[in-house]
Parts: C-alpha cells; sequence; structure tokens
C-alpha cells in the first residue's frame, strides 16, 4: 500500500526527513512515533501528496506520488491534525459540502452522509453548527469526513491530541472497525497506549531518521523487557547500587527506571533496601521503549 525507498524531505538547509525506508501492507495499522520536529508529519503531508519528496522513491497504491498524485488522492482519506471544519456549517453540510471533491453528489452524497454519521455516533447532531461540538465530536466529524471516498489507504495524523479518555476509546473503536473490513490505516500519535493498543507495526522516528521498526510488544520485549522496576531518584544511594547490579536503566530528574525481565526478587531486594514508599514493580510498555 505504501513504500518508500531513501525517502528525504528537505527545506532549504533542514532535513525534516532524512533518507527512510518502510513499506505498509494491506489491512495494516502502522504508526509513525517520534517526539515532536521527529518527521511524522512531514512523512505523511509526503504520502498524500500534499508536498513533494525531496529525494527518494515514495510509491503509495502503487502509483508515484510525483507522477500520479492526483490518482493517489482520490484513493486516499486524510485526517490531519488540525480541527478543519467549516464553522460556518452544519455538521451534516460539512460533509455534503466535502462530497462533491469526490464527485459524490446527489442521493449518492446523501446516503454516505447519513451512513458516516451513524458510524461516528454523530447523527442526532447533524443539525448543529460545529461550534456546538465538542473536541471529541469534531475528530470523530473529521474521521467521518475522511472516509467519504471510502479510501483504500486512511491516513490519521495524531487523531485523538487533546481528548478525554472516553472520547479517544470511541476514537479507537472506530479505527479497529475499520481496520476490519479491510482499510489500512496509516496513524501518527504521541499516545504509546494509542500505539500499542492500534498498531501492527510501528516505527520510532527521532530528527528525521527511523531509530528502530517492529511490532509494539515484540519492542518492548527486545529492548526493555518484561518488567519495569521504578525508583524514587531522591533517595539516596540509588543509582550506585543500580550501577553495582549491572542493571539496565533509564533516568529522569524523578525516577529510575530499571528494565529487566522477570524482577521479582529484584523488587523485593530493592523494596527492603530503599523502603516499600521508593519503588514499584510493574509491565513494561510501549512508553519505555520511546523513553529509551
Amino acid at each position: 500500500m505504501v513504500k518508500a525507498v531513501d525517502l528525504t524531505k528537505a527545506f532549504y538547509d533542514l532535513v525534516a526527513v532524512d533518507h527512510i525506508h518502510f513499506s505498509v501492507s494491506q489491512q495494516e495499522c502502522f504508526g509513525l512515533l517520534g517526539p515532536n520536529g521527529a518527521g511524522k508529519t512531514t512523512t505523511v503531508r509526503m504520502v498524500y501528496c500534499f508536498i513533494e519528496p525531496t529525494g527518494g522513491r515514495l510509491e503509495v497504491l502503487g502509483e508515484d506520488t510525483r507522477e500520479n498524485p492526483r490518482r493517489i488522492k482520490a484513493r486516499v482519506g486524510v485526517c490531519p491534525q488540525e480541527n478543519n471544519l467549516d464553522p460556518d456549517l452544519t455538521v451534516w453540510d460539512n460533509l455534503r459540502v466535502f462530497a462533491r471533491y469526490f464527485d459524490i453528489v446527489g442521493k449518492d452524497a446523501d446516503a454516505r452522509c447519513e451512513e458516516l454519521l451513524h458510524f461516528v455516533g454523530l447523527y442526532p447532531k447533524r443539525k448543529s453548527p460545529i461550534d456546538e461540538l465538542s473536541g471529541g465530536m469534531k475528530r470523530r466529524l473529521m474521521i467521518a469526513r475522511s472516509l467519504l471516498n471510502r479510501p483504500q489507504l486512511l491516513i490519521l495524523d495524531e487523531p485523538t491530541t487533546g481528548l478525554d479518555p472516553q472520547a479517544r476509546h470511541q476514537i479507537w473503536e472506530s479505527i479497529a472497525h475499520l481496520k476490519n473490513q479491510g482499510t489500512t490505516v496509516l496513524l501518527t500519535t504521541h499516545y504509546m497506549d494509542e500505539a500499542e493498543h492500534l498498531c501492527d507495526r510501528l516505527v520510532i522516528m527521532d530528527r528525521g531518521k527511523i531509530i528502530i521498526e517492529g511490532k509494539p510488544r515484540e519492542l518492548v520485549s527486545r529492548y526493555v523487557g518484561s518488567n519495569v522496576i521504578e525508583i524514587s531518584s531522591s533517595v539516596n544511594g540509588v543509582e550506585e547500587y543500580i550501577r553495582s547490579k549491572g542493571f539496565d536503566y533509564e533516568k529522569t530528574q524523578a525516577i529510575y527506571f530499571v528494565y529487566i525481565k522477570g524482577g521479582e526478587e529484584e523488587f523485593k531486594e530493592i523494596s527492603r533496601r530503599f523502603g516499600d514508599g521508593a519503588c514499584a514493580l510493574r509491565m513494561a510498555n510501549l512508553e519505555d521503549v520511546f523513553l529509551k
């Protein structure tokens, strides 16, 4: 569905995407993770032909993005970071007007709008102005709009940023349902639990480069282990103890994260030395991989 070979994008002296390679398979949810400025949004903008690559080759749905951008756009759905809904139109009219860009008109447009508003749970709000919608409702409407042309590839650029947990889970359910129906999803996100929940495979980017690639649980097992012991950095002697044991760890201003397989006996020893209130044992997750 997507194949990038030596893909590069430079803005004057800034190399935003630096010779990356990746591919996305059919009916897969593929994630692009990374800190702000890592190159995620620039990458997806090249995929949906908003900007041209500086170098390398990028194929989407079997078409070269430089040669056939219009054919690609007709078969791709895009939910950008920004809520760019028209505030002068109702929920229904936002979809109805956007459908015309794909030559969906008349009864076909009405049927598609009704179907999608039921799908995202906004049909009762169809006559409401945009300003009356909550943040979660606006994001669900953005997703509905991106599905008007029945895309083979759906691109979601940070679809749940700023939403409450309930709204996020509603969007997760919609994305999972679309994938089960055969839609391929390319997702960027800052939420590690979102990536772990939705993505079949993912890459972590930093400074325009891909650092690691793989399935979420395999990455956790490979780079972190099964468990993490969190220890308060305010306790005296902790770092000396961790180093003496040869543990793999990361340190923030407040906490030491000790990555370990198993860890029950080690946790008991640390609790005995430094006190129960100074440490905690939990399962490793994708956020640990990201931080590491």
